[in-house]
């Protein structure tokens, strides 16, 4: 059975990534690498980042994005 896929063009799946309510709260939202990779390319994506002033990381396969200009530092 194949995998019924839509996609849908990069400037609307970046849109409605930073027009949630945690990205608009200036919190923090999660996406799959693999859609970032899919749907964006990842250095699009680090283009649209640093366009913003955000900053992201990536651990097991997820991307955690910080929707505000705040430093990032490691708690452990």
């Amino acid at each position: 059975m194949s995998e019924l896929r839509v996609t849908i063009p990069p400037d609307i799946w970046l849109r409605q990534i930073f027009s949630s309510k945690a990205a608009r709260d200036g919190s923090v939202v999660r996406r799959s690498l693999r859609d970032v990779d899919r749907m964006i390319g990842r250095a699009a994506f680090e283009r649209e980042l640093r366009r913003r002033g955000y900053s992201a990381v990536i651990n097991a396969g997820q991307v955690v994005i910080f929707c505000n200009r705040e430093p990032v530092r490691r708690f452990t």
